[in-house]
Order: C-alpha cells, then structure tokens, then sequence
C-alpha cells in the first residue's frame, strides 16, 4: 500500500492496523531543539481515545505513547521521530461473523477490489484507529507552529451538529467544548444530544455529525499558490480523516446564495494595522492566510458497523445479509474533534516550513 505519508517538510508517515500489535507514526523533518516528551504528546491522544463516554465506542485502550528515536535529552535531535502505541483491547472474534462478507458504507468491499486481500478485523488499516497515529504526530506538530511563529497559533475544534440536530450559533462559546463528552459550544443542546444518541444506539443505528475547526493567530502570508494553497491542503487533509465526506472553508457552500457584496469581507487599515469586515473567506485568500482565522467545517458520515440487518455480498458475490457486532461509535465524528485539530497542525507546521524556505 503507497500513499501512507503527509505533508512535504514536515512529513509524517504512520503504519499498523486497527488489530495489529500496535499502530504509529515516523515524522520526519522536525527542526531540532525542539522541548518534546510523551507527556506533551500523551494529552492529545487522551481527548481522542476510545471508552471515554457511554456515546463511543466501548474499546479499552490506553493509548499510552511511546517515543523511540528523535529525542535525546527532552528536545527534538532533527532526526525521525518515531512513536509508538502498542493496541491492547482487540476483540477480533467480533469480526469471524463477517470475514467474508462486506460492510455497506464501509472500505471492506473497495479493499479487496484493489488488492484482492483485506484485514476484516476491525477494518484493519481502513480503521480510524489509524488516527491516533495522527493526533500523536499533530502534538508534535503543534510545539513545531509555535517554535517557527514564537507565539500560540490556537488549534481548536467542536462538534456542531449530531444527526439532524444542530446548534443554535448564538450559544456558541468555545469554552463550552470542554465541559462535555461532545465536545460542543452550546450547552444548551447536550442534554438533547444525550437522549437523541441513547435512542440511535438502543436502535443500532447511527448518526453523522459536523464539526467546526479554528486556527487563529496564524500570520498573513502562509500558503503556496497555485497547487499548494493552504485551503486546497486544508481541504485534503481533512477528506482524509475516516468517514468524512464534506469540507468547507469559510462560508463554504452558502457563499453560492449571496451577492458579491455580501459575500465580499471588506477592507480597511487602522494605521498599520488590516482590518476585515468579517470573515467569508476562512481567513485565507488565493490560497494564502491572510491572518485572520481559519476556519474550516468537515461533514462525517453516520458510523458504516450497525447491528441493524443489512443487504450485501460475500467475497464470491453471492448475495446475503450483515449485522455488525461489537463495540462502535453511535456517532463516529464526536472523536473525529481532535483528529480534525490534528490534521489542521500538520497541514499549518508544514505550510510555515515551505514558507520559512522559500520567503525567510
């Protein structure tokens, strides 16, 4: 399998399978000098882990990470780093059932076709356990921003909407995300959403979810027109994340339905100082930030493995029916939060490398 690495100078490659030994990640490009240990690592993976509300899925795993190579003396050597999680709850007789059959909605089926073999445990490396390899590697991204801009580039996500059920923006408040297991703004809504997936997970089913993700503090002038804009990196490296199949920067979709003039964040200066009428854009323009926040909104599917019965195929395209056992997200985007604030790190770590070579 190719493809397996992101990012151009800040480059990260991660390995293993959902019910391998274990799962990681090699970065390589890391400047040196860089303070690093687990603990600035291990507290990223603690927001994404699994079995850490009664809404996700109910899997044991620690996630304790491990770095190998690439630190010597707590700071970064500008040698690969590499990180290891090693997996401890894997219920692989969860999956003998259906190992020879394809999960509707799911990369089982594509898998196969591509290379005639698949790890039906679990998804194997289609799992978005492969995930926790990349909020490891975003932590090291994150102290990567902040050495390059000598400041905090804040990197925040929340959930917006679960299922049909959305927030009411006016209670929108960042502080709020941290106070619940869903990571959401309005405080308000959580009890709704509480009753609404403990009724979708009593049924088997399951619910997508939108979430917002922010960088503010981010300086004009990062971005790589024409085919590296910062938004087009954006906008891949969010489509990357499991089970997400919508991306919008700024506006997004809702910037087809006004005018121009609308549309349009007008311009002004107060001294040295630009300031925009509001913020349509995202915070980036022909592909470069223009210092602004950046504002990104991702769309995630409803969870393919639900108990519910469904029609499919076997491997010798007989026709049968599926019902997925075990233990899985009602709502697969409420983890997604940190993976979403991941891969945002990693496309800004990078972005400001190519930009600190190329412009000083």
């Amino acid at each position: 399998m190719s493809h397996n690495s992101f990012g151009k100078l800040f480059k990260v490659t991660t390995w293993g399978e959902s019910h391998g030994t274990a799962i990681g990640c090699v970065i390589d490009g890391c400047p040196p000098l860089i303070s690093l240990t687990e603990k600035d690592i291990q507290k990223y993976l603690d927001l994404r882990k699994p079995g850490t509300s009664k809404f996700v899925t109910q899997r044991k795993e620690d996630d304790k990470v491990e770095i190998l190579s690439g630190v010597f003396k707590g700071k970064t050597t500008g040698t690969p780093i590499s990180l290891i999680i090693y997996n401890k709850d894997q219920r692989s007789k969860d999956y003998g059932d259906i190992k020879s059959k394809f999960r509707p909605g799911h990369a089982d089926l594509t898998y196969f076709l591509k290379y005639g073999i698949r790890d039906y445990r679990g998804g194997g490396r289609s799992s978005a356990r492969e995930t926790a390899s990349r909020v490891a590697a975003g932590a090291v991204a994150r102290k990567v921003i902040r050495h390059i801009v000598k400041k905090d580039i804040k990197i925040r996500g929340a959930v917006t909407q679960v299922g049909a059920l959305s927030i009411n923006p006016r209670n929108f408040n960042w502080t709020s995300v941290g106070s619940n297991s869903f990571f959401c703004p309005d405080k308000k809504i959580v009890s709704v959403w509480e009753e609404y997936l403990g009724l979708i997970r009593k049924k088997g089913l399951s619910v997508g979810a939108t979430i917002r993700v922010n960088a503010s503090g981010l300086p004009a002038g990062i971005g790589e027109p024409i085919y590296g804009k910062l938004d087009t990196e954006l906008a891949a490296a969010m489509m990357s994340i499991n089970a997400v199949k919508g991306v919008e920067i700024g506006l997004g979709m809702e910037a087809a339905s006004i005018t121009g003039d609308e549309n349009s964040d007008e311009i002004r200066a107060k001294g040295k100082k630009i300031i925009f009428s509001s913020n349509n854009a995202g915070g980036i323009l022909g592909g470069i930030s223009t210092s602004q926040d950046i504002d990104v909104s991702l769309s995630v599917k409803p969870t393919s493995s639900i108990i519910k019965p469904q029609k499919t195929i076997n491997e010798k395209l007989k026709n049968t029916t599926i019902s997925t056992k075990g233990r899985h997200d009602p709502c697969v985007g409420l983890r997604a939060v940190p993976i979403a604030e991941a891969m945002m790190a990693l496309v800004l770590a990078d972005q400001l490398m190519r930009n600190r070579a190329q412009c000083g």
